[in-house]
């Protein structure tokens, strides 16, 4: 299972697709950039981003309503089984190459002094960088000095270079939630140098909840408004907290602790169940079972994610983001109830855990006896 694009891993970065009000950008741009990126027609992309620009497009109207348009509708179409993964890919190489050569094609003027500097980075473990580099290249373009850091920066090397560059602020991306534990250690690590810390992507929720339960200074939906938030300043309003040990008090009963831990034995006793129930899977492939394993593996990453922010909301929406996927690929989604029943069989003395799978367990159809999933 992919779970990186779109519902859990890619935030939306701009606030609409262009019309054609908009000055240089004719109205069927972001169709006709779409079909030479799904052609794989990385030239033809090329011609027509820069063909915008040169028109007189604005640069953060086309970064945002434009291109980053289209990399939502890559995400969309391998959600609904479109595409499939590797022109999912080859896509979202060829948009990260236009975004590219936006950048250079009318440079930018050296961003003045006097609006300071700042760092952007994907926390570490997150590797979609997209949304991160569309806010770098806004920021730029609105006179700010921009460290891009890129995807999965480390904790301890965003704290070396926070040491070295002294900014005004530090500013995180995280896309699926299962980041958000690594997160909520880069915030306080951040916030202990006295930087505050602005938080952006899919992983704290279409309303920022996340980001405030984690102690973040500012949360903004998507590169537009994190701009207009940074220019109306950040302030440390969290430097009260930042050493208190007690912000998810929840934490304390050790079953985020235990499910994170005990991840590869769960997925481990949850598959030799599978196949003790579901006869269907012994005549798996080993790809398949390899595949098996790795969507197990995803819902517990989500319950010990949820465990952590004591949200069974979270766990949710992923496991009915899961049934829509599987639906879509015409796999049915009762095997998905399965996995979860013999789960919560191995977390039967884990009150939390159990209350998000039987809320989970709740919103999918019953598993039939005795057939085994085509896919968990």
């Amino acid at each position: 299972m992919k779970t990186d694009t779109v519902t859990t891993g890619t935030a939306k970065t701009g606030d609409g697709e262009a019309d054609a009000s908009t000055p240089g950008i004719p109205s069927d741009l972001a169709e006709r950039l779409w079909t030479a990126v799904i052609g794989r027609d990385e030239p033809g992309a090329m011609a027509l981003a820069t063909a915008a620009a040169d028109a007189g497009a604005d640069g953060e109207t086309l970064l945002l309503d434009v291109v980053a348009a289209v990399q939502r509708r890559v995400g969309l179409e391998w959600a609904a089984d479109r595409i499939g993964v590797v022109e999912e890919h080859a896509a979202t190489a060829i948009i990260d190459r236009v975004i590219a050569v936006l950048a250079h094609h009318h440079p930018v003027p050296h961003p003045s002094r006097t609006r300071g500097n700042v760092t952007v980075a994907c926390v570490d473990g997150e590797w979609h960088s997209l949304p991160a580099r569309l806010l770098a290249e806004t920021l730029t373009r609105r006179g700010w000095r921009v460290d891009f850091l890129g995807a999965h920066t480390p904790t301890p090397h965003l704290i070396a270079h926070l040491h070295q560059s002294n900014p005004t602020a530090a500013l995180l991306s995280a896309s699926l939630p299962t980041h958000l534990p690594t997160a909520h250690q880069a915030i306080t690590a951040v916030q202990s140098l006295g930087i505050p810390v602005m938080v952006g992507g899919a992983a704290f929720g279409a309303d920022g909840r996340y980001a405030r339960l984690l102690g973040a200074d500012a949360w903004a939906p998507d590169a537009r408004r994190a701009a207009d938030r940074l220019a109306r300043g950040i302030t440390g309003r969290h430097a009260e907290r930042r050493h208190e040990i007690d912000d998810l008090p929840h934490l304390a009963d050790q079953e985020y602790t235990f499910v994170k831990s005990n991840r590869t034995a769960l997925v481990r006793q949850c598959l030799v169940a599978l196949d003790e129930r579901g006869p269907g899977m012994r005549a798996y492939s080993a790809a398949q079972r390899e595949r098996t394993a790795e969507d197990l593996a995803h819902i517990v990453d989500f319950l010990a994610t949820a465990l952590y922010v004591d949200e069974a909301d979270l766990f949710t929406s992923f496991v009915d983001w899961t049934r829509d996927i599987l639906t879509a690929r015409r796999v049915p989604a009762a095997g998905l109830r399965l996995g979860l029943d013999i789960l919560a069989e191995q977390l039967h003395d884990f009150p939390r855990a159990l209350g998000f799978i039987r809320a989970a367990t709740d919103t999918l159809p019953a598993a039939p006896a005795h057939s085994g999933p085509e896919a968990v």
